[in-house]
């Protein structure tokens, strides 16, 4: 690549620059150098410019790429260069229109930028500045990142953009506004009447903030002045809240109830922390409320807005679905086969085991795909998604929970994607809070929509489910997933809680994952609950006990 100059020899002397009198520049921090890129002379240019192509660069960023794309795009912004710096990356447009709403909207002034640590292609980078509104002024200081591409047109080294370059909480499509608050804070409460607190329970700040954007106004509260992240629409539409990230002057809270359970939720943050990317969700049956929630990553709710392959917790779904229409019966003989190809596609069980001879029930227990990858073909390829509508209440986009959640989704399919709905994957996606919700379901023996503020705050109707199971269906539910939970899969996540309990583990398949998503449903008495952890397993061993515990806890 040729020789690296360095272009200022005097490290001792940095002279920060002001710009505008609004941008203090500090040059230097650990691990970036500032470099200039040289050729091969004269000659070398003249025979570029004899070609009739460009040469695009290919192949891996090397370091001194890597440090430069950085030091242009951080140098830039630090002394305001609005336009340079939004040049430095892949999309100048948006990276302009965000680091001007920095400056203008956010308040943000007197930015100064320290290079961080460089792991391969990223390098971390410190951001301090003031925030000013009237006359009152607050510093701001956070930690970002950045990643250098390399564009597939030119071959270029530049900053791949994404909003999260400004602020980690910055989604794309979103912008950082200072000034009166949208919504007036909200002071939230437990059912006992105790105040919920992110220090208190620190998977709650979405919800928190979920409740304040749905509840802040109703609740008779006052706003403040604040700096926040104004969520765009692809956020909205993934249930993303605002999200207040300093503030200036502090609203008059209104008071909302909730339904969580202060011994749950505590019990629930306890069983997340323990492993790396697990969520969970406990409810009530015969009521629908949301007793706790807890996630291990507090950036984002999967427990309520996830959209997972929920792997085979889907074959409650299923199997109410093969028993309706006389597909199936808990104590027949049903087919396990090693593998069952349909629609182009071989499935198979986990390790190929076949069981020969045994029932529907043995099947269930021992979360035999082929055992429902067979019946495929008596099925329409609508079928399980009005058992899943008109039964579970999923995937019609209509719960109001009290704060944004995801209702699931399972859409019609054809041929083999059909067929790996049945086993909870093709297009079929969950999260914790639906599949508690199955499990409620089946408890219950009608679909109660979850809740987590009461409907009688606001008056909003919940969802319901156009019918219920007969009640042949319902027992031999309960026998697959009591059985299940006694002699089966989740035998051992669920010692000692019968026996009035079921369960049934799941595990999905991820692209680029090595191992699968594990999760685990259950009901135990009055309660019912779902957990998966990613990327952990098998959900027997993984999200199986956490589930355990919370239903061990509340009973």
């Amino acid at each position: 690549m040729g020789k690296r100059r360095r272009v200022d020899e005097r490290r001792g002397k940095r002279r920060p620059a002001v710009v505008g009198g609004m941008v203090a520049v500090v040059l230097g921090g650990a691990g970036i150098g500032v470099y200039a890129l040289y050729g091969g002379g004269a000659a070398a240019d003249a025979a570029a410019g004899a070609r009739l192509k460009p040469v695009v660069r290919t192949g891996p960023l090397s370091r001194t790429e890597v440090t430069t794309a950085a030091r242009t795009f951080l140098t830039a912004w630090q002394e305001g260069a609005v336009a340079k710096a939004a040049a430095a990356t892949d999309d100048s447009a948006a990276a302009a229109a965000l680091l001007t709403g920095y400056t203008k909207d956010a308040r943000v002034s007197h930015v100064t930028l320290t290079a961080g640590k460089r792991t391969g292609d990223k390098v971390a980078f410190g951001v301090k500045g003031t925030v000013t509104y009237g006359k009152i002024t607050k510093p701001l200081s956070y930690d970002s990142a950045l990643t250098v591409v390399r564009r597939a047109k030119d071959g270029r080294a530049t900053v791949d953009w994404h909003a999260s370059v400004v602020h980690p909480d910055l989604l794309d499509g979103d912008t950082l506004v200072t000034g009166e608050a949208g919504n007036p804070p909200v002071r939230a409460l437990d059912r006992d009447g105790g105040e919920i607190t992110t220090a208190r329970y620190p998977s709650l700040g979405t919800v928190l903030d979920g409740l304040r954007e749905k509840y802040g106004k109703k609740a008779g509260g006052t706003a403040g002045v604040e700096l926040r992240v104004v969520r765009g629409k692809a956020s909205k539409a993934k249930k993303a809240s605002d999200k207040t990230l300093l503030e200036f002057s502090k609203g008059t809270p209104g008071t909302v109830r909730t339904t969580l359970s202060p011994a749950l939720q505590a019990a629930a943050e306890q069983q997340v922390a323990k492993t790396t990317r697990a969520s969970v969700v406990v409810l009530r049956p015969s009521t629908g409320e949301i007793l706790a929630v807890a996630n291990t990553g507090h950036g984002f709710n999967t427990a309520f807005n996830g959209s997972l392959a929920p792997g085979s917790t889907m074959k409650v779904v299923t199997s109410s679905l093969l028993i309706e229409k006389g597909l199936a019966s808990a104590d027949k003989v049903h087919p396990c086969p090693k593998t069952f190809s349909y629609g182009g596609w071989k499935f198979h069980n986990d390790d190929d085991f076949q069981i020969k001879g045994g029932t529907f029930k043995a099947s269930f227990a021992r979360s035999c795909n082929t055992a429902f990858i067979s019946q495929a073909g008596e099925l329409d390829n609508d079928s399980l998604t009005r058992q899943a509508q008109q039964v579970f209440g999923l995937s019609m986009n209509n719960w109001a929970i009290g704060v944004p959640s995801f209702d699931g989704s399972v859409p019609v399919q054809s041929a083999a994607q059909m067929a790996a709905s049945l086993i909870g994957q093709g297009g079929v996606r969950m999260n914790p809070l639906n599949m508690a919700s199955v499990s409620a379901t089946v408890k219950s023996g009608t679909f109660h929509q979850p809740y987590l503020v009461s409907p009688s705050v606001d008056h909003r109707t919940l969802a319901t489910a156009s019918r219920t199971m007969s009640a042949s269906t319902l027992s031999q539910l309960r026998e697959l997933m009591s059985y299940t939970a006694a002699y089966g899969t989740a035998a051992e996540a669920m010692s000692g809680l019968g026996p009035d309990y079921g369960a049934k583990t799941g595990s999905a398949e991820v692209d680029g994952q090595s191992k699968p998503n594990g999760w685990f449903t259950a009901y135990r008495g009055d309660l019912a609950a779902a957990g998966v952890v990613q990327a952990g397993g098998h959900g027997g061993d993984t999200a199986g006990p956490i589930v355990a515990a919370l239903l061990r806890t509340g009973g």
